[in-house]
């Protein structure tokens, strides 16, 4: 009888698994491939701890439901009307699966020329909108994250969120298309930083994938 339980829950789990709406995406590089800016440890930890349990979440929290057949944009759009389980890993899959890929081990990446050209009649230089997406990571006050976006009339603008929140969720207050986001949760930086977090803030600008945020600008402008 035992055996036929064991059995049963792995069959269970397995079924589980195999219909889940939504997984993870392969981390792009080698959990060590940022070392300097960050830490293999962390990067691990991040990606198969924290990220995989907001997957993981959210099937559990929309298994059965109508949301099974949405797409995460789509069930963010109506975000306040779910629960706080949906909100948070739905929330947190998408912000993840978004934060890998506008990181990167290549060196020395540069934004397309359609993307600095909006970067420098919003914000004056390529500068300024690091320092002001620093500031936005910095001042967010607990855990959340740090936003540059394509709001609906084809402008950039930064903004920051609390927790997993993100500005494609019905009940942000600065609306749009993230094209790049930045963890601020502490478990993104303290096994290397501790509590500095704009010394994390600033490391990152070393390994930031400007040829990825540029696609996802030109995408967002179409």
């Amino acid at each position: 009888m035992k055996i036929k339980k064991i059995f049963l829950a792995s069959a269970i789990s397995a079924a589980t698994f195999a219909t889940a709406q939504f997984k993870q995406t392969p981390l792009p590089y080698a959990y060590n491939a940022l070392e300097g800016s960050v830490d293999a440890q962390t990067m691990e930890i991040h990606y198969t701890k924290h990220a995989a349990a907001y997957v993981a979440n959210l099937n559990k929290a929309i298994a059965g439901r109508p949301l099974e057949k949405e797409s995460l944009e789509k069930i963010l759009s109506h975000i306040s009307k779910e629960s706080p389980a949906v909100r948070n890993n739905a929330g947190g899959h998408y912000n993840h699966e978004l934060f890998w890929t506008v990181l990167t081990p290549e060196k020395n990446t540069q934004p397309s020329a359609k993307l600095a050209k909006a970067i420098n009649d919003s914000f004056g230089s390529l500068d300024a909108l690091k320092e002001k997406l620093s500031k936005a990571g910095a001042d967010r006050f607990g855990s959340g994250w740090a936003w540059l976006v394509v709001t609906a009339d084809k402008k950039l603008a930064v903004t920051s969120s609390g927790n997993q929140d993100n500005p494609l969720m019905d009940i942000a207050e600065v609306k749009g298309t993230p094209i790049f986001g930045i963890d601020v949760w502490e478990h993104a930086y303290y096994l290397k930083y501790q509590n500095k977090r704009a010394d994390y803030l600033a490391a990152l600008w070393n390994v930031t994938n400007w040829k990825e945020i540029s696609r996802r600008y030109e995408e967002a402008i179409k």
